[in-house]
């Protein structure tokens, strides 16, 4: 059985992409690693209203994380390598991989993304909205 589209209503035009983009999102994968926040972090004197996306991190180093902005999903990437000089008694913290996808509005910006205590902050500004008003001529087409 086919699932109905919210977007199949005639008064909702053009939300094609919105439609693609909620199916991506549902597709990701549901893995919870690694843990994240997001907040919201108030405009201040001299920087706009932020949001920023933590991830807990903890044993990658800078070089072991990537992210990067592929259209418009922001993809963190930790690659760990086995180290085979060690030998564990116990190995209770796994060398392991991830991505992590956040899927970002039209017109959102990265900031810039900081490292610190195990913990990786993406810094994004959310943009100020345009109030645009347009007055539509209309045309009269008489017989």
């Amino acid at each position: 059985m086919t699932r109905p589209s919210p977007f199949g209503y005639p008064f909702l035009l053009g939300f094609d992409e919105i439609e693609q983009a909620l199916d991506r999102v549902s597709k990701a994968a549901s893995d919870g690693y690694p843990p994240y926040n997001i907040e919201r972090v108030t405009r201040s004197e001299r920087e706009p209203e932020r949001l920023r996306i933590t991830l807990a991190v903890a044993g990658f180093t800078q070089d072991q994380l990537d992210v990067s902005l592929e259209e418009n999903q922001l993809v963190v990437r930790g690659r760990q390598v086995d180290d085979k000089s060690r030998h564990y008694l116990h190995r209770g913290i796994a060398a392991r991989q991830f991505q992590r996808a956040f899927l970002l509005a039209d017109g959102m910006e990265v900031l810039g993304a900081e490292l610190s205590n195990g913990l990786l902050a993406i810094d994004l500004a959310r943009p100020e909205p345009e109030r645009i008003v347009r007055k539509i001529a209309i045309a009269a087409k008489d017989p």
